[in-house]
């Protein structure tokens, strides 16, 4: 089981005080906080093999617009297939997503 931390060593593209959603351009969209203490690895598919795009910074909440199944992974939030989707092409262990629940929470992506 893949674990999603990140280390210190790697480069964050977006600063603390912004926001997923922000960089995206969306407005009016329920965002969801990662795990306290973890800078998450932004993913280009749903899996720990898929390239990564960024890291996202301590205290970031994110955007879910749609859910897909993966690579099984385990987080603070327990162990789960699901990968969410924060912006184009971006993905990110649901375990690592505090959403309030086990299963789906939005939309299945294409």
């Amino acid at each position: 089981m893949a674990m999603e931390e990140q280390t210190e060593s790697t480069t964050v593209v977006a600063d603390a005080g912004e926001d997923v959603a922000t960089l995206a351009g969306s407005d009016d969209v329920t965002r969801y906080p990662i795990a306290p203490g973890y800078r998450v690895n932004v993913r280009t598919g749903p899996g720990t093999k898929y390239g990564i795009v960024r890291t996202l910074p301590y205290g970031m909440k994110v955007p879910v617009y749609c859910q897909k199944p993966g690579e099984r992974v385990t987080g603070p939030y327990g162990t789960s297939n699901i990968w969410d989707n924060i912006a184009n092409g971006q993905f990110v262990s649901d375990a690592y997503v505090h959403t309030g629940s086990d299963g789906y929470i939005a939309p299945r992506c294409d």
